[in-house]
């Protein structure tokens, strides 16, 4: 016996295990199941009520679909009601079910009864598969002409359907449209927004058929924003807000990129913004769609600004939500009226000590956003307080973000070098790679820095040598300028008590093998700093027990200062362990097109990432006596007695004079180069002995004509082609350089390095750096490729462009690096080019 519905709920609630719901259920569902094979017309409708309940329970109703079919085509209005509520919620355009039902549905669209239609329309809108759309679309079409609002507007919103359906019936669609906006029923009008607003998102081109109404829009918008309390459609003092969203939706695909139809609605844009209360949610809601148009149409600067201040009051909301969403408006209008956000800077930085992490996050992009020249101090302060207590999983990226407008917005060195100290001492191991090795250029290139420097990070190594970055930069700095702090320090300060802080660090648990290694530079180095007997001894004793250290690096680089110390002849070493010169910065002349090198030198991103790895690693100095001196670069070797050089390949575990940066002392230019590779543990005197030295120098080879592959505005030489130079020939490698020079500047040559390879076997991460004298300007382009076939079979191109500011004065000259990997071996050579061909 059938039970009705409300006997069916009760008994469901009254259950108190699962499992006796699902009891309860099977019995109904079997109850149902024999109603439908005895075909019992009577309780056909209860029935399908039933199954709808056990559907919103998560049960299988699948077996009444049918019962909804039969209903729908009851000539009874509750039958018609029930099925198709049934058909809407049981089923679904996959169902191929579904077909049985279109003769159904149009028959009900033109059933004479309206509320049968409207029953029509919404089962239409709901799950109408595109067939359905399809042979169905001329009876909405034509409902969308009736005089009954009621059936406008579910025709309207069928519309929306079909045209998802199947897109190519919009052209159907488009006349019926602007017709709906003369309505005056609230219903209609909202739901032929949304119709336009639809067809405007499928295809671009029918925005400029709606530009038309824009006119009509606005009336309607102005007539909302200013009509009196209506008892209909007022939501908490505010006439329609729904109608109200979706105009201003409207409006902004209306008006983006064209000016007219943005200055048709200006006015009552800034009429909403204005006089919209912003106390409810409903009032924000226009307001942020509001804000939303205003900043996505052509629309005025003081509109503008206008909306950035609503934003700007919801950012003092007590709701998250609001804060959240006026956070991320900000965050993407920041690029289109960036003072007018600047104006909210403090309320944003307030956000920052939010409880949400949401809003903190949101609010620190945001800061990011509004750092300059002017603000950078106040925000960094702000910044540094939220990194001590943010989450160890964000640090990492905020500690990025802080260095990063710290090196670009910093005011003075002195203020950068404590904000970088201080990030250090916060951030830890979080630090980039590149900010020691950029801190460590600043104070190399700011000489009067380097006595505060020196100082401030003995100071705060002195109480702490944890945070690693910290400790390479301060041992670096106290290595290389520590006569600064023994100088200057009024006898406070011994030389002893430096190496003290070193012993410290090497015996600390938390140094890492970098750390130590920087060390042991810098205590090499310490004796060239300060001119007293003991002070090689107490090295040496420091140095003694790494001598056996199990890390290789270590242990290398100890046995080699050792010798350095007592067995090399104190003018070369003196020589070596000279101080790092300051080295060129970024330059960019007028007209010139081309940009030095921060090293003094063009490198590309491999020769970058290694010099940030071992950025705490001593680069050797240029001796002055040399007439040619080129080492101006962290490239630039010992001595150099002839244009061009021989190099020893190297081990990976590099040797002393690799880690200061020179190749071998050149008592020749006539001497053969000697290829000796060197073990880990090789002794000093062999690479002093036979590191490499010069050959002769090599000669230009004449050309036919020169090689024509330079930017477009670079040409050959008026003076006609310059010829080719042979620039290192080795065995099997040779590499050239082709010049070409730009018509309008004598001062500055396009060269194209060609690398050639003779032998069977390919060169594999073949790398060409350069480093040129401070009064050349040098710009390394990408190379090639970095594999030189085997057999002259192709070849590597790279290209560089250099200006010669003492064109005239001085020649060009160069230092150059080779390094390749031939049948798994690391090969490195280097040397000198000056005899560059007349006219370059």
């Amino acid at each position: 016996m059938s039970i009705r519905l409300r006997e069916l709920i009760k008994s469901v609630r009254m259950c108190k295990t699962a499992a006796e719901e699902r009891s309860v259920i099977a019995k109904e569902c079997s109850n149902i199941r024999t109603a439908i094979k005895e075909e019992v017309v009577k309780y056909r409708h209860r029935n399908v009520a039933k199954l709808l309940y056990i559907h919103m329970l998560g049960y299988p109703t699948h077996f009444g679909q049918m019962e909804c079919l039969k209903l729908v085509v009851s000539n009874s209005y509750a039958d018609k009601r029930m099925g198709y509520l049934g058909l809407m919620l049981l089923l679904d355009e996959r169902q191929e079910v579904l077909m049985l039902v279109t003769n159904s549905l149009q028959s009900d669209l033109n059933h004479p009864n309206q509320y049968v239609v409207g029953l029509a329309l919404c089962s239409l809108a709901n799950i109408s598969s595109p067939g359905i759309a399809r042979d169905l679309a001329p009876n909405v079409v034509k409902l969308l002409g009736s005089s009954n609002p009621f059936i406008k507007k579910k025709a309207a919103l069928c519309a929306i359907r079909t045209v998802r359906k199947v897109p190519e019936l919009v052209e159907q669609f488009l006349p019926k449209v602007r017709p709906l906006l003369s309505a005056r029923n609230h219903g209609v009008l909202i739901t032929a927004v949304s119709l336009m607003v639809e067809l405007c998102k499928m295809d671009e081109a029918n925005i400029k058929v709606f530009r038309k109404c824009t006119p009509t829009l606005v009336k309607i918008l102005k007539s909302l924003a200013t009509s009196g309390y209506a008892p209909e459609h007022d939501v908490n003092g505010i006439t329609d807000p729904f109608l109200q969203v979706k105009i201003l939706i409207m409006l902004r695909l209306i008006g983006r990129n064209d000016a007219q139809a943005s200055d048709v609605m200006n006015d009552i844009l800034a009429q909403v913004a204005t006089n919209t209360e912003s106390t409810r949610n409903v009032g924000n809601a226009i307001l942020y769609e509001a804000v939303q148009t205003i900043m996505n149409i052509e629309s005025e600067s003081g509109l503008r600004v206008l909306a950035v201040n609503v934003l700007g009051r919801f950012l003092s909301n007590k709701d998250n939500n609001i804060r959240y969403v006026a956070l991320n408006t900000l965050r993407r209008v920041v690029a289109a009226d960036y003072q007018a956000v600047q104006r909210h800077r403090n309320t944003i930085v307030e956000c920052l000590r939010d409880h949400d992490i949401s809003i903190r996050r949101r609010a620190l992009d945001m800061v990011y956003a509004l750092v300059n020249e002017s603000n950078i101090k106040s925000l960094m302060r702000e910044l540094l307080n939220y990194l001590m207590s943010t989450d160890f999983e964000a640090r990492s990226d905020l500690t990025a973000k802080i260095c990063w407008a710290t090196e670009k917005y910093a005011p003075n060195p002195r203020w950068y070098l404590d904000t970088i100290l201080r990030v250090m001492a916060i951030a830890g191991d979080q630090i980039p790679e590149e900010t020691v090795s950029n801190t460590i250029h600043l104070i190399i290139e700011t000489p009067p820095l380097q006595t505060y420097a020196v100082h401030k990070l003995f100071t705060v190594l002195s109480k702490e040598i944890l945070k690693q970055p910290l400790v390479q930069t301060g041992v670096w700095c106290l290595g290389e300028y520590g006569d600064l702090l023994v100088e200057s320090g009024d006898g406070e300060i011994r030389w002893v008590d430096i190496l003290d802080l070193f012993s410290r660090v090497l015996t600390h648990p938390s140094s890492t093998t970098l750390t130590k290694a920087s060390v042991l530079t810098a205590l090499a180095k310490l004796p060239a700093r300060i001119h007293e007997d003991s002070v090689t001894g107490s090295v040496m004793q420091r140095l003694e027990p790494l001598r056996t250290n199990i890390e290789l690096e270590l242990q290398q680089r100890a046995c080699e200062y050792g010798v350095l110390l007592t067995e090399v002849d104190p003018e070369l070493r003196a020589r070596l362990l000279e101080k790092v010169p300051a080295l060129a910065g970024e330059e960019e002349e007028e007209g010139a097109g081309v940009e030095v090198d921060y090293q003094g030198g063009a490198a590309d991103e491999q020769q970058q990432q290694q010099q940030q790895q071992q950025s705490v690693t001593d680069q050797a100095p240029p001796p002055k006596a040399e007439p040619t001196d080129l080492l101006g670069g962290l490239l630039d070797g010992g001595s150099s007695s002839g244009p061009s050089s021989g190099a020893s390949p190297h081990s990976s575990g590099g040797d002393l004079l690799a880690m200061l940066g020179g190749g071998g002392a050149s008592p020749s230019p006539a001497a053969q180069p000697t290829q000796s590779p060197h073990s880990s543990g090789g002794s000093l005197m062999d690479l002093l002995g036979g590191g490499g030295s010069s050959p002769a120098p090599s000669s230009p080879t004449p050309a036919p004509a020169p090689v024509q592959q330079a930017a477009p505005s670079m040409g050959a030489s008026a003076q006609g082609g310059i010829p080719t130079l042979t620039v290192f020939e080795k065995g099997p490698v040779k590499i050239t350089f082709d010049f070409v020079k730009k018509p309008d500047d004598p001062t500055v040559t396009l060269i194209t390095i060609t690398s050639r390879n003779a032998s069977p076997m390919p060169l594999q991460n073949f790398m060409y750096q350069a480093a040129v004298p401070k009064y050349i300007l040098i710009q390394m382009k990408p190379a090639s490729g970095d594999v030189v076939p085997p057999n002259n079979s192709g070849a590597v191109t790279q290209q560089i462009m250099i200006k010669n500011t003492l064109h005239g004065q001085k020649p060009i000259a160069m230092r150059y690096m080779i390094e390749f990997v031939v049948n798994g071996n690391k090969m490195m050579e280097q040397g000198t080019v000056a005899n560059f061909p007349p006219g370059v």
